[in-house]
């Protein structure tokens, strides 16, 4: 019996255009009126996870920052956080500088939140979207109060606890800069990436070591004396693949890459286009299909 239902939020929950279905609402709500915990697990940082934690009125906390955070979305508890450590966000920093990279970095994970950067490039079109996007679903002075352009990252990594370090752009340049990441600080850090090759864009999010969706899920199923086994995953990227792989019950979107819908062990469903989630939780969940 399924306890614990933990979905990913783009590319799985939300449609193209951010939205959550009717179809993927009314399923959640009937996954929770089962007593199932409904969690979002997700590469965003919290303060952009949360829009969508409050709209669906979640009845478990919000695992964020790739399972780097884990926090209530309506009065903003944190349940539990990693940090990464000074010198090695300071080494992250100057690394992904020698590529060419503007680093984002999210810090305080205990208050509201804040993004910190000291510098966007001028060809770096998917940072100045996204500093536009996470402007906009905040709207207006709001948006901006978290987001802060500082003199110098050096200077303010020491200030801060730091949750975790992103950079973004071209598929190409950013898997050189993982492979330098992963030669040079493996085994402080963990890296993962989130790969659209469609866009030639690539996400690549650099978190304290053990820290993942799967770790993020595993805390939270431990809070509530839930198994694996007990356990129902859904997602549609790289950055889902330790959760899928935790869950007894991994499901894969019909919109995920191919080396994820190629794994057996995987259930598949329906796009996020079509309410794949809905399909799943009735399967799963509701009628209790394979479990």
């Amino acid at each position: 019996m399924i306890k614990l239902l933990a979905l990913d939020l783009d590319g799985t929950t939300l449609n193209s255009r951010g939205e959550v279905s009717k179809e993927n609402r009314a399923a959640i709500r009937a996954a929770e009126e089962r007593g199932v915990l409904v969690t979002i697990a997700t590469g965003r940082r919290f303060r952009d996870a949360r829009p969508v934690g409050l709209e669906l009125e979640l009845n478990a906390p919000l695992i964020t920052h790739n399972g780097g955070l884990l926090k209530y979305a309506e009065n903003e508890k944190t349940v539990a956080c990693s940090l990464l450590a000074s010198t090695t966000s300071r080494e992250v920093v100057r690394l992904g500088r020698e590529y060419g990279g503007d680093a984002l970095v999210s810090t305080d994970p205990n208050g509201h939140g804040a993004l910190l950067y000291d510098r966007i490039s001028e060809n770096n079109v998917p940072l100045k979207k996204y500093l536009r996007w996470a402007e906009n679903l905040h709207g207006g002075e709001a948006g901006r109060e978290g987001v802060e352009r500082v003199e110098s990252l050096d200077d303010e990594i020491d200030r801060h606890e730091v949750v975790h370090i992103s950079f973004s752009g071209t598929c190409d340049a950013m898997a050189a800069m993982v492979d330098d990441l992963t030669r040079d600080l493996s085994d402080k850090v963990t890296i993962l990436s989130t790969v659209y090759p469609a866009l030639n864009f690539t996400l690549i999010d650099i978190l304290p070591p053990a820290t993942s969706k799967g770790h993020g899920l595993a805390k939270l199923a431990a809070i509530h004396g839930i198994t694996p086994d007990q356990v129902m995953a859904m997602g549609d990227n790289f950055n889902d693949l330790e959760m899928l792989e935790y869950a007894g019950t991994p499901v894969v979107m019909g919109n995920a890459d191919d080396k994820l819908l190629a794994r057996r062990e995987f259930y598949k469903t329906l796009t996020n286009e079509e309410s794949g989630v809905a399909a799943a939780i009735e399967r799963f969940i509701l009628k209790g299909e394979n479990n």
